[in-house]
């Protein structure tokens, strides 16, 4: 039985816990997908604290430390500006907060395209300061090197896409790929090329469906789908977007909830009590003996 780092709800402290199972691996996940065909659907949701990883641990297959903390944490215009050191401070908390789910961290923008060499070097400093399993970058045959250079040294990688969000500015924009046949095809041969440099898994974002049912049929190794098809291997939404944390809601995302409006509300209530002074209550303070 291992050992991790879990958040005290009654302290709001983090203590040694018993882990009551195993934590996924990377290989587990891998061979999740066997001669083309996922019995299992792979569960992955996006996490950013220690008490939203304790939260959603138990459901998911895979947490992701998406480099989206620069819009849903930082309120950031996209996730370019994201830093190692953000990712790192994340991805630590994430682990600690979690001890079923195997823990993915992206790897920001500007920290990996250079080279080979420095993609080792970030990935290597997110797996030794967060204790996360794996690494997700993005880009498609242009980074089949650099996948191929770091899983041979020992780092998991999880690919990336389709839409891939640091390359907006390139791209013009979120909008869906893949409607051209040109397109259609780069996104193929871009996930076919990550998959046999040795990706355990490939995130398809915002393609057409046809086109995300074809990479998964093409593809040997696990696809997880968000703005893509069900017949992915897997699916990943942004946790916030999923809870209803936003009032925009990309197409892609289905509301589970509508956790702002609950927030709002009960600041509302909170404020009201304040101002009428009746918070805090006698079962609030302190009374003497």
């Amino acid at each position: 039985m291992s050992t991790t780092f879990q958040l005290d709800t009654a302290t709001s402290r983090a203590h040694p816990t018993p882990a009551p199972m195993k934590r996924l691996t990377i290989p587990a996940i891998r061979q999740r997908k066997q001669d083309g065909v996922t019995k299992d659907p792979i569960v992955m949701l996006t996490a950013y604290t220690a008490r939203q990883a304790q939260l959603l641990d138990a459901h998911c297959d895979l947490l992701l430390v998406g480099d989206s903390l620069g819009q849903v944490i930082y309120g950031l215009p996209s996730s370019v500006p994201v830093t190692l050191d953000m990712m790192a401070a994340h991805g630590a908390a994430v682990v600690r907060g979690s001890y079923h789910a195997a823990v993915v961290v992206d790897m920001p923008f500007g920290t990996y395209e250079a080279s080979p060499e420095q993609a080792f070097a970030s990935a290597a400093r997110l797996l030794k300061e967060t204790g996360c399993a794996a690494v997700k970058l993005e880009g498609g045959e242009a980074m089949a090197e650099t996948v191929a250079f770091l899983t041979r040294r020992g780092i998991p990688v999880m690919g990336h896409v389709g839409l891939t969000p640091q390359a907006v500015n390139v791209l013009g924009g979120y909008n869906a790929r893949g409607r051209s046949d040109a397109e259609a095809q780069k996104i193929v041969s871009d996930a076919l090329a990550l998959d046999q440099a040795g990706a355990f898994a490939v995130v398809i974002e915002g393609v057409v469906e046809p086109i995300a049912i074809d990479v998964t049929k093409a593809i040997a190794c696990p696809s997880i789908g968000i703005g893509a098809s069900a017949q992915c291997d897997g699916q990943v939404l942004v946790t916030e977007d999923m809870l209803g944390m936003f009032e925009r809601v990309p197409r892609f995302v289905k509301r589970y909830e509508a956790i702002a409006e609950t927030i709002s509300a009960a600041a509302a209530r909170y404020a009201e009590e304040v101002r009428a002074r009746t918070f805090p209550g006698v079962e609030q303070t302190y009374q003497p003996k």
